[in-house]
């Protein structure tokens, strides 16, 4: 059951499909981007900020390959396909489509997921988007 909500989670996000998202997520679901400093808490706050991710990656696609459980967490891990684009990062993308390896970590409630903890390499993605992962780390933190 748990593989299957990641699963459709990740089929559902491939189609920037915001709302199919939002369906398999506990109101109190709490998503962590740590590359990006960001955590959302709530529908509302996951809502806000897959449509900000979505405007940044709007070909956002993600493939799990593999899963464990100890019965109350999941990782999952895959590969993340994603062009950058705009100007979020105060930086000018390449408009390449980047390739990066990806951890997840999921929790569960209710029988919907009720964390994610979404991990890549911020320096590959930058690489990859031709921008300089300094630059992007200072407008994401600040410093």
């Amino acid at each position: 059951m748990t593989f299957a909500l990641a699963q459709a989670l990740a089929v559902a996000k491939s189609r920037q499909d915001i709302p199919a998202a939002l369906d398999l997520l506990h109101p109190d679901m709490t998503l962590e981007t740590p590359a990006f400093g960001t955590t959302a808490k709530g529908r509302a706050e996951n809502e806000k900020a897959l449509k900000r991710f979505f405007a940044t990656f709007p070909d956002y696609d993600v493939t799990l390959d593999g899963h464990a459980s100890d019965g109350t967490t999941l990782v999952c891990w895959g590969t993340a396909r994603m062009t950058m684009t705009g100007d979020r990062f105060g930086v000018v993308p390449n408009g390449e489509r980047a390739e990066l390896p990806v951890f997840i970590q999921f929790t569960f409630a209710d029988g919907l997921i009720a964390s994610e903890r979404f991990f890549f390499d911020l320096s590959a993605l930058c690489a990859q988007s031709g921008v300089s992962t300094d630059a992007v780390r200072r407008k994401v933190f600040g410093s």
